[in-house]
């Protein structure tokens, strides 16, 4: 394949305000494709919350006595981030979207009855209020991975709060990915990360990177 092909220069490309969002299960790699857009299109990165979340330690020691603690302030950061989002002049990229939050994360939880049922109808009234006000992204960028992918990817950046999560927790989430990818009723783009090493292959982040500037600069943009 061939990988010195120049992607879309940002001083030439279409001027119009791009906003993409990188979704998919912890340790798919969302982060580090949210900074190879950043760096490569020249977009604003919005980065997750997670060094700063004073929540997630305490929620993967103990999931059922702090996961609505957890999915409020999430759902609080992103609402924020959108906010930015929209008042930016620029083109961004997203590292998770905020309907990841409610069709995911939260329902997994409550599913798994370490949410409660009081508590998930209230973060879903919450959610459904503040999600009125935003717009969604021009194209969501879905990663898909199987579990020992993500665990490969989770032991790799060795952050020592990951440690305890389970496999079926992941595998759980995976289900429920799926079944919202499926049903997603905006833009999008599959990307199979199982097959596809963009951190360490050259080839593949160029594979990536031109299906993408394919969606949103090419003949038939997404929006068209």
């Amino acid at each position: 394949m061939q990988t010195d092909l120049t992607l879309a220069d940002p001083d030439v490309a279409p001027r119009r305000k791009l906003y993409v969002a990188v979704a998919g299960n912890i340790g798919a790699g969302k982060s580090t494709l949210t900074q190879i857009l950043a760096d490569t299109f020249g977009w604003d990165p919005f980065f997750e919350s997670v060094d700063d979340n004073p929540y997630l330690a305490d929620f993967y020691g103990d999931m059922r006595r702090w996961s609505f603690n957890l999915q409020v302030f999430f759902l609080s950061s992103r609402f924020k981030h959108q906010q930015g989002i929209e008042a930016r002049a620029g083109s961004v990229v997203q590292d998770r979207s905020i309907y990841e939050d409610v069709e995911i994360f939260a329902r997994n939880l409550h599913d798994m009855e370490l949410m409660d049922g009081r508590d998930y109808v209230n973060y879903c009234e919450l959610f459904s209020i503040m999600t009125s006000y935003l717009k969604p992204p021009d194209l969501l960028v879905y990663l898909r991975a199987d579990v020992p992918t993500l665990v490969r990817h989770i032991q790799a950046r060795g952050r020592e709060f990951e440690a305890s999560i389970r496999l079926d927790y992941l595998e759980a989430l995976n289900v429920l990915y799926e079944d919202w990818i499926e049903r997603y009723p905006h833009p999008k783009m599959v990307v199979e990360t199982d097959t596809l090493d963009f951190v360490n292959e050259p080839e593949d982040r160029y594979e990536i990177l031109s299906r993408i500037e394919s969606r949103l600069f090419g003949l038939f943009p997404v929006d068209s």
